[in-house]
């Protein structure tokens, strides 16, 4: 396992391409988070 393997993170940042283990929009959904809507009382 390693920068050779093509199933892992590493391996496929080094290959340059995407999958299960590296996906294509990894940030953008932690980063986007939606704003909590007002508790109405």
């Amino acid at each position: 396992m390693g920068k050779g393997d093509k199933k892992t993170r590493r391996g496929k940042i080094k290959m340059g391409t995407y999958g299960v283990s590296r996906p294509k929009n990894s940030g953008s959904e932690k980063v986007a988070d939606k704003p909590k809507k007002a508790d109405k009382k």
